[in-house]
């Protein structure tokens, strides 16, 4: 059992302010938290329901365990259906980009996109194509919003997510930027090379005016329909898949 003062406790985690205040965020079921336990990323606790924690192997004597019960994690979890474990995991302090680190390789960059199911699900499809970093508009979601985590099925243990000033951020690279939008180059005549920064906007205003300049190659997935746009992750893992196909 755990205390109203615990549950009322993880239970702040649910918002941006207490997480950051806290340094802790939530991530929830089995396969997601394995993925964490085999990250770099430090766990603090897990609350888990009878006969779970032997399914997640050995675990270092660090983490605080807390069996629960059903009601117990119904009201802590930010599900409607929860699965049967809880972590709270330390969050990750702030890093300084790294430019080299880059260099040869692609990353993509978003540029205020709102929707958490979104970010969770390019999250998931850069850690499917190999892209390492994803670098973020300060106006974007918080990656360690519960429904991203979810969205990112695991992912987000491997991809790192940077938040910056993407202008300033442009300023300084040499990669190529690539900017996804209605009218460019199409994706099936463009040879993207071996490096680049992908860029994606706002799911309904697109990319900012001031990053236009920014763009050195308009890229666009070609419309064969009557459809008026596609959802910005789906764009995301045809624009990955393209990438990849020409590397």
């Amino acid at each position: 059992m755990i205390s109203k003062s615990q549950i009322s406790f993880i239970k702040s985690l649910h918002q941006k302010k207490f997480r950051k205040e806290h340094r802790l965020f939530i991530v929830e079921g089995f396969k997601s938290i394995q993925e964490f336990i085999s990250s770099k990323y430090e766990i603090d606790s897990i609350y888990h329901l009878t006969d779970v924690m032997p399914k997640l192997g050995k675990l270092s004597q660090n983490i605080k365990l807390h069996e629960i019960s059903p009601d117990e994690l119904s009201k802590i979890s930010t599900l409607n259906a929860p699965q049967q474990l809880l972590a709270t995991i330390k969050l990750p302090e702030p890093q300084e980009i790294s430019f080299e680190s880059i260099q040869g390789k692609f990353a993509l960059a978003l540029d205020g996109i709102q929707d958490p199911g979104n970010l969770g699900t390019i999250i998931r499809t850069a850690d499917w194509f190999g892209i390492e970093y994803i670098f973020c508009s300060e106006d974007t979601v918080e990656a360690f919003n519960p429904k991203v985590v979810q969205a990112s099925m695991g992912s987000l243990a491997r991809v790192q997510v940077i938040y910056t000033d993407l202008k300033s951020l442009f300023s300084k690279i040499k990669s190529p930027v690539y900017g996804a939008l209605l009218e460019g180059e199409s994706i099936y005549k463009t040879n993207f090379g071996k490096e680049g920064i992908l860029l994606l906007g706002n799911e309904g205003k697109g990319i900012s005016a001031n990053l236009m300049s920014e763009i050195d190659i308009p890229v666009t997935i070609p419309r064969f329909g009557n459809a008026e746009s596609l959802n910005v992750a789906i764009s995301t893992s045809i624009f990955c898949s393209e990438i990849r196909r020409n590397c």
